[in-house]
């Protein structure tokens, strides 16, 4: 459109130019032999008269020309007549963070996307067929995320693709594809419901580590696929938890495993620090990888490494590969260590001497025995600051108030926990258990007998651990962030007081428990997981840094919960509380897909082999604009040399 206006007005200008008459100063003269020349250009600027053939004229309207064709963009389309409408699935995966390709393949991946865009043909001004290619994008790790729904606007997609961000999640694109179908799904029909559209036509640029692809299906040249990345040599940690020692509690114990995806072995030096502080560097030789029984699959080379330290209070550790590769993600992992404490218990009870000396027996720093009616008052209060217990008892009572905590449960079940009472049972002994559960672990339960029991039926989810001949008699069950172990009869009314595994078990449902409980707190998170504290005073105000996070404000419900819908990549995240310590949360890459860099030439989708495109994406189609601007100079240069030449004779 601008080279046509711009052709209406520039054209007739230069044209009247060669109709202007020129004004010359009159001189007599003697004789007009000698000045023919002159004669002609009066002739010439008589207006209305034909113009004279003129090589500067035809050279300067090329000139001219080739600059309005500049203007207008004019474009070699060398893009086939395929499909009108395309969806671009750009990877943005941990493994895309790979720096073989510079400056990475995310950033390689999202400069193939653009040159796509830019290759689209534009819209012409004089067309019957106002049909325009049509492109949507789609950026996916775990979850997909529609960047742009379909448009021909190529400014709106080239910001689209610019704004993708790299994360550091696994690969999985079954969300992608339906959304790409869904949002392709033409609207109109003919009269025999077939869709007058060409099908949507999928780009997918990505290395090709993608958890789902064997459960994904695509038609017959539904998908061409551009692998990006190179091979590189790379060593990660795979794997890695801290954890204090059962017996010996002020020990902790790290435990990690390395895996080098290479060729040849790989040798490095492994950093561990504690706050901060590096308290060991050792140094590692991991085997290369190797070949399957198969003949196809290859193993990556592997090594396990533990690292022990003593601490009582909370600890945040950090293992670092010091070795440099193409993948910085998955060389440093963390670990939260809760502080060592021993074992508070509140026994919630009508008087039951027999369990307070077996609880006693486990050595806790604090037993505290109550009432019901105690504890709920206690529940109203201390529960809404702190959790003051670590494990409560609950013999034979029901609750009206029951905090979010573990427990261990004799006799009548709490309610709202989708337990039921089906009757009684008498005379019960125990037929089956799982005598390697760590409840049960060395607790022999051949000679318990149960005068009186309950008849529990139990939910799907519930872990049987003990069956009596006509029911459960010992179930472990989670419900509304709460642990309970129920058993299934009073302590009173059974042989088992008597009995050394009493003592026994209740040191193991203890300790179960407990570390229940340091499992809410220690727990590892994988990149984009939400990070939730629950227990919290409602609308407590929390702040939350961290990788990409900047003292990001967040609000507790009314039920006390806080939640960061996800912490999109690995490392360190802290939440500080107003009058309450700081909770540190680690995530990790910890994936041996993402971590296994190499790029896959073919991809299988339900049995369906799609291969890489031979070579990475160029442009479809070729500006002429600077092509135009080149020749317009030239013939520039030649008018210039003809008129000197002129002048000169």
């Amino acid at each position: 459109m601008i080279g046509i206006w711009a052709a209406a007005v520039s054209v007739p200008l230069l044209v009247l130019l060669y109709f202007l008459k020129l004004k010359r100063r009159e001189q007599l003269i003697s004789s007009t032999l000698l000045w023919k020349k002159a004669i002609q250009d009066l002739q010439v600027n008589a207006p209305f008269q034909k113009i004279r053939r003129n090589i500067l004229l035809l050279l300067q309207l090329l000139a001219l020309g080739a600059i309005l064709l500049a203007l207008a963009g004019p474009v070699l389309r060398m893009m086939g007549s395929g499909p009108k409408r395309y969806v671009l699935l750009i990877d943005r995966s941990a493994s895309m963070n790979a720096t073989d390709v510079l400056p990475s393949r995310l950033s390689e991946a999202k400069r193939q996307a653009r040159v796509f865009i830019e290759s689209l043909p534009k819209d012409r001004l004089f067309s019957l067929n106002r049909a325009q290619t049509q492109v949507m994008a789609i950026a996916f790790d775990k979850t997909a995320k529609v960047v742009c729904n379909f448009t021909s606007d190529r400014q709106q997609l080239l910001r689209a693709i610019d704004a993708i961000e790299p994360g550091d999640g696994a690969s999985q694109i079954g969300q992608a594809l339906i959304a790409a179908r869904a949002f392709a799904q033409p609207v109109e029909a003919d009269a025999n419901n077939q869709s007058a559209e060409a099908p949507a036509r999928l780009l997918l640029f990505s290395d090709g580590r993608i958890e789902d692809l064997a459960q994904q299906a695509v038609g017959q040249d539904e998908l061409e696929y551009y692998a990006i990345g190179q091979h590189p040599d790379n060593l990660g940690i795979i794997a890695m938890q801290a954890r204090r020692d059962f017996e010996d509690t002020q020990r902790v114990d790290v435990f990690l495993t390395l895996a080098n995806y290479g060729p040849n072995p790989a040798a490095s030096d492994v950093e561990f620090a504690v706050n901060e502080t590096v308290v060991s560097v050792r140094p590692v030789n991991v085997d290369k990888e190797s070949l399957a029984s198969d003949g196809q699959t290859m193993l990556a080379g592997k090594m396990s490494m533990e690292f022990s330290f003593r601490s009582d209070e909370a600890a945040v550790v950090r293992v670092r590969v010091l070795k440099a590769d193409a993948l910085p993600t998955d060389n440093t992992a963390y670990a939260v260590v809760s502080a060592r404490k021993n074992l508070s218990i509140a026994l919630v009870s009508a008087g039951n001497a027999v369990l307070r000396s077996a609880l006693k027996a486990c050595g806790p720093s604090r037993l505290d025995e109550m009432t019901a009616a105690e504890f709920e008052a206690k529940a109203t209060t201390d529960f809404v600051v702190q959790q003051p217990y670590d494990v409560i008892v609950l013999d034979n009572v029901t609750l009206q108030t029951r905090p979010r905590a573990r427990y261990l449960v004799f006799g009548q079940p709490p309610a709202g926990i989708d337990v039921t009472v089906g009757g009684e049972l008498e005379s019960q002994f125990v037929a089956d258990w799982r005598a390697r559960h760590p409840v049960l672990q060395y607790v022999n339960l051949n000679t318990l007998f149960a005068a009186r029991g309950l008849m529990l039926q139990m939910p799907r989810d519930a872990e049987i651990l003990a069956e009596f001949t006509k029911g459960p008699a010992i179930s472990v069950l989670r419900r509304q962030g709460s642990v309970f172990i129920l058993t299934a009869f009073d302590v009173l009314a059974t042989n088992w007081p008597f009995e050394p595994g009493f003592v026994l078990y209740c040191y193991n449902a203890m300790q179960y428990l407990a570390a229940q409980a340091s499992a809410e707190t220690d727990g590892s998170l994988r990149p984009g997981e939400p990070i939730i504290v629950e227990g919290l005073p409602a609308r407590m105000e929390t702040t939350v840094s961290g990788p990409g996070i900047e003292s990001l404000k967040l609000t507790a419900t009314d039920a006390g919960l806080v939640r960061l819908p996800a912490a999109e990549h690995a490392g360190l995240y802290r939440m500080d509380f107003a009058g309450r310590e700081a909770k540190y949360f680690a995530v990790n890459l910890n994936d041996e897909q993402e971590s296994r860099v190499e790029p896959l030439k073919t991809l299988t989708l339900s049995g369906q082999e799609v291969k890489a495109e031979a070579k990475p994406l160029s442009r479809a189609n070729l500006p002429l604009w600077p092509y135009l601007v080149l020749a317009a100079l030239g013939l520039c240069l030649l008018e210039w040399w003809v008129y000197t030449g002129k002048m000169k004779l």
